[in-house]
């Protein structure tokens, strides 16, 4: 667990309403079927003295965010009606009005359309019209490159649309140095006001000098085909970037698309509906300087050269009663120190990113407040987190698949998944953040270190005068579990809040650790267990189950030894038939179950090995028969939590945690045995009751 960042307490009002619905229409975000009527609630970050921070919601629908006016999406223009600019080497030839060429420079001075084509081999376009007057600029087959500035230059205007011709390739380039005079000019393609790139023709961008495409407003992608490289960003707004379609490709030393504008409230956000999107880029791939929304598309980012190049994470060994030096040596996937410089924890940058500020993480997909995912398919590879919000962060959709070396997803006060799918295939923590609410979807984690962890970034070892907390102490951390279908596998902890873990519904399957630092549920406060499927399988030396004061049942089986991986574990009832099975993904020697068909009072026995005729998914067995297998033990199962090891129900609920729930040891019953052999094709109604 990683605990340098501070959550303020006027955070945890956005995060209560956040948890409470997930992501519907009336908190953090919602989707319908018509994208216009979307709304999020987003917590409007402003940023005070030190560390401190004003947290407040924002009620926005998507026409909120981004309005795309009639002359955004019309790329229809007439040869007939429009000034004709022709460019031929180093001059260039205008027939109509409203432009004039000089030398290398043409330069346009009022509302209307301009039809761009030919080469000009070293100079400029410069709009430079009325504040009111909207300049429509038709790439038919144009080549633009200036060595000492921006090719394309927007000095005013109210809006400039960029139409590409259906049938051209464009290309517009600049110069690796400009010259002192154009200082402010950062981009092949700059624009002091409104800008809109449509058409279904191509445009090429490299950006020399640093960016490839910027707006000091809006930049607005509303179709087309666009390929940049650029030294620095690729596509820039400052108050809104926005795409509505088209197919994107990027390469870029630092941000592939960004927004800049974190001072004015309402301004600084990324939208995206639709589109193809492939960037590579050396910081992050998507960044909002306030709040993103992605509504659809197909993204593939890579960031930083991908997880294969991170850094690694500094580890802090694990300093806990009856931990020892052997396992403090085997506990390679224990958490980071405090004092890591890990750029997901202590980098500012998002909240306070501007032009002049370039941010160095290298994250796929970022935002300063808020991230809402409603659909789309996505794919990060990176080197940092592959999903990082300073605020919230809430996926109601899609297809999401991510592989990291950092967190997979992060947010610093919530995270809430009520749809889609998430497959975190390689990450440090799979998914953390200060609350977190999954009531849908479907997860999958893969994670070196925690699979699921709620931290409030507090240092829980940390005492005061006043009276704050001490080693395993609760905090206000929560995780919750109302819907959908969760795996971990975890080489740390598999789900662990520094606070509390509640479970009402949904199916939850975790693998976790195999070294005896770690455990498979790792909560300081309660596990409140009252629906859903459980079953989290690990090493023994730390495993916990659910808290006591929980009202469905559970139960939390020791090994007298390791069972390797693969080895069937199967809990059958007084009748001999099975309530599941689970096939481990990595060794255990203990095994959490908590089903809602458990009864108190009823007998139940575990076996090993054999095999099984049910369906499986996910090393859950459920259905079927047991056929063959090794009888380890029976027991009656008790009212809340069950602990048992080979010689039956035993005293659980000892060592670190609280909340009745506690760290179980098996109870310390003998650890001989080796259990009874199920003759081979019986079923289990056959096996005798210990």
């Amino acid at each position: 667990m990683k605990n340098s960042y501070n959550v303020k307490a006027a955070a945890f009002l956005l995060l209560s309403a956040l948890l409470a619905s997930g992501c519907s229409t009336t908190t953090l975000a919602g989707s319908t079927n018509d994208a216009n009527e979307s709304s999020i609630d987003v917590n409007s970050t402003t940023t005070g003295t030190g560390n401190t921070a004003n947290v407040q919601l924002a009620s926005l629908k998507l026409d909120d965010l981004v309005k795309y006016d009639e002359n955004d999406t019309n790329a229809d223009w007439s040869a007939d009606k429009a000034t004709s600019i022709n460019m031929n080497g180093s001059s260039a030839t205008v027939s109509g009005s409203g432009a004039k060429a000089q030398g290398g420079t043409v330069t346009i001075s009022a509302a209307g359309t301009y039809v761009l084509s030919g080469k000009l081999d070293e100079g400029s376009v410069v709009v430079d019209a009325g504040d009111d007057d909207v300049v429509h600029l038709v790439l038919n087959g144009a080549q633009v490159h200036n060595s000492a500035s921006s090719a394309i230059v927007v000095k005013s205007a109210d809006k400039t649309i960029l139409t590409l011709a259906e049938g051209t390739n464009n290309e517009v380039s600049d110069g690796k140095t400009y010259a002192a005079s154009e200082e402010e000019l950062t981009a092949a393609i700059y624009s002091k006001d409104d800008l809109t790139i449509n058409g279904t023709g191509k445009l090429s961008v490299q950006g020399n000098y640093k960016d490839g495409v910027a707006s000091k407003d809006d930049l607005k992608i509303v179709s087309g085909t666009l390929e940049v490289t650029a030294a620095d960003d690729g596509l820039l707004g400052r108050d809104v970037a926005a795409v509505k379609e088209g197919d994107i490709t990027i390469q870029a030393g630092g941000d592939g698309i960004k927004t800049t504008n974190d001072s004015e409230d309402g301004k600084g956000n990324l939208v995206i509906e639709g589109g193809t999107f492939h960037i590579e880029s050396g910081n992050d791939g998507l960044q909002s300087a306030a709040s993103m929304l992605i509504e659809g598309g197909t993204f593939s980012l890579v960031t930083g050269g991908g997880s294969a190049k991170a850094a690694p994470h500094q580890e802090e060994r694990m300093q806990r009663p009856g931990f020892g030096a052997q396992d403090q040596a085997q506990a390679g996937s224990s958490k980071p120190e405090a004092a890591t410089t890990d750029t997901a924890q202590t980098e500012t940058d998002a909240a306070s990113t501007t032009e002049e500020s370039e941010s160095t993480s290298a994250k796929g997909i970022k935002a300063a407040t808020a991230i809402v995912i409603n659909n789309g398919t996505i794919k990060v590879d990176s080197a940092d987190d592959a999903v990082h919000s300073n605020g919230s962060l809430c996926i109601a959709g899609g297809e999401l698949s991510l592989a990291t070396g950092d967190d997979a997803l992060h947010a610093e006060t919530s995270i809430a998944i009520s749809g889609g799918t998430v497959d975190i295939t390689k990450s440090y923590e799979g998914i953390e953040s200060a609350e977190i609410a999954i009531s849908g979807g479907e997860v999958h984690v893969v994670a070196s270190d925690d699979g699921v962890n709620t931290t409030e970034g507090s240092d829980a070892t940390t005492t005061t005068e006043a009276g704050g907390r001490g080693p395993g102490a609760a905090g206000n951390a929560k995780l919750a579990i109302s819907g959908g279908y969760l795996t971990v596998n975890a080489a740390g902890d598999g789900l662990d809040s520094n606070g509390s873990i509640t479970m009402s519904g949904g199916t939850a399957i975790v693998n976790g650790p195999t070294n005896g630092g770690n455990g498979s549920l790792d909560y300081d406060g309660t596990f409140e267990q009252t629906g859903g499927l459980l079953v989290a399988a690990g090493s023994s030396g730390m495993a916990q189950a659910p808290s006591e004061s929980s009202s469905q049942r559970s139960l939390l089986m020791t090994f007298p030894g390791t069972l390797e991986a693969g080895t069937l574990v199967t809990l059958a009832d007084s009748k001999g038939t099975p309530v599941l099975s689970f096939t481990p993904e990595k060794s255990i020697q203990s095994i959490v179950i908590s089903a809602p068909e458990l009864k108190s009072g009823e007998t139940y026995t575990i076996y090993t090995g054999g095999t099984s005729t049910g369906q499986v998914k996910n090393g859950l067995v459920q259905g079927g028969k047991l056929e063959g297998g090794t009888k380890i033990v029976s027991f009656t199962l008790g009212d809340a939590v069950t602990y048992v090891n080979e010689s039956g129900v035993t005293t659980g609920g000892g060592g670190f945690g609280g909340g009745g729930g506690g760290r179980g040891q098996g109870g310390g019953g003998p650890r001989g045995g080796q259990g009874m052999k199920a003759p081979s094709g019986t079923e289990t109604t056959d096996q005798s009751q210990s």
